[in-house]
């Protein structure tokens, strides 16, 4: 015990230990795989449908340039390393009469709601939102439009990027490798914007931008790398593999990719709120035992969680915490407020409405 005791006060004392310590109990205490995989079943659902308006949308507004409109494509699809290939020759505009157009859009449309749906019950939960404030189901699919506007407008800009990074020339113009970095750095620039616009968007609560512009470049980056890591999969391990394993191996790897992607939104996620709300240092053994004494990262973090699940504004809920707090390191640490998670410590027993 007196080891554990040593190990739980320098965790506390330093920030690069007890930070990512807290951000691996909130990631638990939030069930985040769990929420990873909701948001990649969900995201395997939506895919299809929102490819299919994406190809459409190309072919409406490039239609005069059937060269560019390709260019662009291949260069969406190529962020689906697993299935970019069958995504590309199976997936096609929507033709025939408008009326049959217009259902088949509006069908496409609610097929991809599903992610935004998934996505938004992630944030929520990880910003401990209360049920009541959270949007009734009418509003909740706006948000999802405008999150897959948000989806739709960031991959064409990422796919015109990865365009011009991946080419000798633009418009004439040869390119130095120069511009093609900074081309591939715009990409990872633009990846971590549409993380936070995504945050800002879907997430009922009064988030900070500040907080979450470090964990959003972290995530791009992360995102880079898996896009990498799925391309270099294919080539080496599925190449000339499908008469093999056929569509069941590239189902499962698109499955697995998916996860992986939604995994790290949800780490992303769950850095930019343990760092904007102050929920750490936590301590050491909370996960394991009642036979501890909490930190105030701890009960903030335990009131923000009962708290969330109150389903009516005017539901009263009381929060009891018997036992003194492991003192703060420092006065500025302690009771520092934070978004959403209830007022500061007030004494054995706090109450919150």
């Amino acid at each position: 015990m007196e080891t554990l005791s040593r190990l739980d006060g320098f965790q506390r004392r330093h920030h690069w230990v007890g930070m990512p310590l807290a951000v691996v109990y909130k990631f638990a205490d939030d069930q985040g795989l769990y929420l990873a995989a909701l948001i990649a079943y969900y995201g395997f659902l939506s895919l299809f449908p929102l490819l299919l308006l994406l190809v459409s949308a190309l072919g409406a507004l490039l239609q005069n340039d059937p060269e560019l409109q390709q260019q662009v494509l291949n260069s969406a699809v190529r962020k689906f390393p697993v299935l970019g290939d069958q995504l590309k020759e199976n997936i096609h505009s929507l033709h025939g009469n408008s009326v049959a157009v217009a259902a088949g859009v509006a069908g496409s449309l609610y097929g991809g709601l599903g992610v935004a749906q998934a996505v938004q019950h992630a944030l929520n939960k990880i910003w401990a939102v209360p049920r009541h404030a959270r949007p009734n189901p009418l509003l909740a699919r706006v948000r999802g439009l405008m999150f897959i506007g948000l989806l739709a407008a960031g991959l064409i800009l990422t796919s015109a990027l990865l365009t011009t990074a991946s080419s000798e020339e633009v418009f004439g113009l040869r390119l130095g490798s120069g511009l093609r970095l900074a081309a591939a750095l715009a990409v990872i620039a633009l990846n971590a914007a549409l993380l936070v616009l995504t945050v800002r968007i879907l997430t009922r609560a009064q988030v900070r931008a500040r907080p979450l512009w470090g964990p959003a470049l972290g995530g791009a980056l992360a995102w880079q790398g898996l896009q990498w890591g799925g391309t270099y999969y294919v080539r080496h391990y599925l190449s000339g593999a499908g008469a093999t394993y056929g569509m069941f191996a590239i189902v499962l790897g698109l499955l697995a990719w998916l996860y992986l992607a939604a995994l790290v939104f949800v780490l992303t996620v769950e850095i930019a709120s343990v760092h904007g709300r102050r929920l750490w240092p936590r301590s050491l053994l909370t996960p394991f035992t009642d036979n501890v004494r909490l930190s105030h990262a701890d009960r903030r973090a335990y009131r923000s969680y009962a708290m969330a699940e109150s389903f009516k504004g005017f539901q009263k809920v009381t929060v009891a915490f018997h036992g003194r707090p492991f003192p703060a390191p420092n006065a500025d640490e302690e009771d520092a407020p934070a978004h959403g998670a209830g007022p500061p410590d007030g004494g054995p027993r706090d109450a919150a409405g």
